[in-house]
């Protein structure tokens, strides 16, 4: 539980009431609401198919809040090859799928807080106990997003982060 009891935005100065923890992506970055109505496409709140070609699913990407035993996360799309969207389809509900081996995975979520792009960094994503989210865990690079994942983020950082979300035209703009 956290004492912060909400924020003040560095962008446009208001107090916020709630400091969030989680943003989440609706739909991968490729998918187009005209899919919706097509045959061959899926948009769940777990899985994503467009076009009988392009397999999905949502995951967590967890950071760890220095100083502190929260967890900020990201909620994503990763794009998997068809075998392992259905090997992990398959599994979906069976005790103990989280004895798979992770799956590799492409990044599908652009995530505003971060220069350069998010889209297509690679990925593992790893399977956990039924009910829970998997676990996206990035390659090891120096993009910030997979620094961040191993070195955690402070409480600024957070506040920073929801300020770029709630306010995103001010920070698409910037290089």
């Amino acid at each position: 539980m956290t004492s912060d009891l909400g924020f003040l935005c560095s962008y446009c100065g208001a107090h916020h009431p709630e400091l969030p923890m989680n943003y989440t992506a609706e739909a991968p970055a490729v998918w187009d609401p005209a899919f919706a109505d097509a045959d061959d496409c899926l948009l769940s709140s777990d899985q994503c198919v467009i076009r009988a070609q392009h397999y999905f699913v949502k995951g967590l990407i967890e950071i760890p809040v220095v100083g502190s035993d929260e967890v900020f996360s990201w909620t994503v799309w990763v794009s998997l090859s068809r075998e392992n969207f259905s090997r992990a389809a398959d599994l979906w509900d069976t005790t103990g799928r989280e004895a798979e081996e992770p799956y590799f995975g492409w990044l599908t979520t652009d995530l505003s807080a971060y220069t350069p792009t998010t889209l297509n960094l690679k990925t593992h994503v790893h399977t956990r106990p039924v009910g829970e989210r998997p676990l996206v865990e990035l390659e090891p690079t120096d993009h910030p997003i997979a620094v961040e994942q191993r070195t955690g983020i402070t409480r600024d950082r957070v506040r920073e982060i929801a300020a770029t979300v709630l306010h995103p035209s001010r920070y698409r703009n910037q290089p």
